[in-house]
């Protein structure tokens, strides 16, 4: 659908299209957490995590405790875990019925003191064990130590997360994680004398080691379109579109120079339209001097020069364009964020979670 400036299109049955996809590949018993961080990955959190609620998925993930309160406070009802809480969010999480991950002694501390200011005993919380990714997480000789910490207030869950699930080269690397997260699950439920709850697998745990969904599974990347893999390319359909238009074509000379510090000189007579969008609406420097290409007209157009602030430039020469057609930066169809991610030596999680607040939202189904 054409459109009148930079717009980013969400499509709702895609979300829903990659949710049953996903929950094909798990037992009907298992849970489902939908991770909606950073914007529900570029797109709009609130929107998303609404849509999500009504699909019927389990648990919402968040990475930090102001995403969770913005979305309770667009009355999102289930059960958010927040991933990453600071030592000053507690009282939040709990004025705000948020689940906090416990990660480390010093934050478990933090999290104890609220609890007695807040006059609480127990309160829902998870622990987060690190078995190999090396960025968050207990590990397992702390598990004596952190048991005697929470004595009788019981993690809702406990998880883990893996660091190369996408990669089967890396298969021994991942099964040595998911054998130690058991042996760690395996000790803590001695400890504790009960049985708990758990979660290990993200988008490609699920897609490559179903086994081990335990009792509830996470995906944020795959319910957005992508599976990190090309052979899901038509199973997974990418949720975000994002367009722009030709705000002015300007034909030049050769040794005609484009953008700041001359970033392009024209060889020969060229066509460079300039669209209106930039390195502030998270298309990076990176993707300039003609390393990304957008679709113009159906065919590929070079970026040129550096991309500006709010503009960038791209050859349409010998292309059927004129101002105020449409541009595909990338689709769910023709030209994946995926594609056009991989131009600049990076990764779709990166361009869609970058793309600017400013742009407007459309959403369709």
């Amino acid at each position: 659908m054409p459109v009148k400036e930079t717009t980013v299109e969400i499509k709702l049955d895609n979300l829903k299209n990659n949710l049953d996809y996903l929950k094909s590949k798990i037992s009907r018993q298992t849970k489902f957490m939908a991770v909606v961080k950073a914007f529900s990955y570029g797109s709009d959190s609130i929107v998303v995590s609404e849509e999500l609620e009504r699909l019927g998925v389990d648990y919402l993930a968040v990475a930090y405790t102001k995403e969770g309160v913005d979305l309770r406070k667009f009355g999102i009802k289930i059960p958010i875990l927040v991933l990453h809480p600071q030592e000053n969010d507690f009282n939040e999480i709990i004025n705000h019925s948020l689940e906090p991950s416990i990660y480390s002694f010093r934050i478990l501390s933090f999290f104890v003191d609220a609890l007695k200011k807040e006059n609480k005993t127990t309160y829902p919380f998870q622990i987060k064990f690190n078995t190999g990714l090396n960025r968050l997480g207990f590990i397992k000789k702390d598990v004596q130590k952190l048991c005697k910490l929470i004595n009788l207030n019981h993690p809702k869950y406990i998880f883990s997360h893996l660091g190369a699930s996408e990669d089967l080269g890396e298969k021994n690397y991942s099964e040595k994680q998911i054998e130690e997260f058991i042996s760690i699950s395996e000790t803590l439920e001695k400890e504790l004398n009960t049985t708990l709850k758990k979660h290990l697998l993200n988008t490609s745990g699920i897609l490559n080691y179903s086994d081990y969904q335990f009792d509830m599974v996470r995906s944020g990347i795959g319910l957005y379109g992508f599976g990190n893999d090309i052979k899901y390319k038509n199973s997974l359909k990418p949720v975000l579109t994002l367009k722009t238009i030709v705000s002015q074509i300007h034909n030049l000379d050769t040794g005609s120079s484009v953008g700041y510090n001359r970033g392009f000189l024209a060889k020969k007579s060229t066509v460079i339209a300039t669209l209106p969008i930039g390195h502030a609406d998270g298309i990076g420097r990176q993707y300039g001097n003609g390393k990304g290409e957008v679709l113009v007209g159906g065919k590929l157009a070079k970026i040129v020069g550096n991309v500006c602030m709010d503009m960038i430039m791209v050859d349409v020469t010998g292309l059927n364009c004129k101002e105020g057609d449409d541009v595909i930066f990338f689709d769910d169809n023709s030209y994946s964020a995926e594609e056009f991610s991989k131009k600049a030596n990076t990764i779709s999680y990166e361009i869609i979670s970058s793309i600017s607040r400013r742009i407007k939202r459309k959403i369709t189904r």
